[in-house]
């Protein structure tokens, strides 16, 4: 659920995900991936006691 409201409202996300069905993957494996990075980004941000902020763009 997290990865579907975070491929809507963040770019990054969103571009992810875009990247991959444009080269011809399914639907559920890039949702995994961009759930994935959610995962990483969370722990690194743990990791190094620091807050989420958006770039500008």
């Amino acid at each position: 659920m997290p990865a579907l409201v975070a491929m809507r409202f963040n770019p990054d996300s969103k571009r992810i995900y875009s990247r991959l069905i444009d080269n011809g993957k399914h639907a559920k494996l890039a949702i995994t991936a961009v759930l994935r990075e959610l995962v990483f980004l969370a722990n690194a941000l743990l990791r190094d006691d620091q807050t989420w902020t958006l770039k500008a763009p």
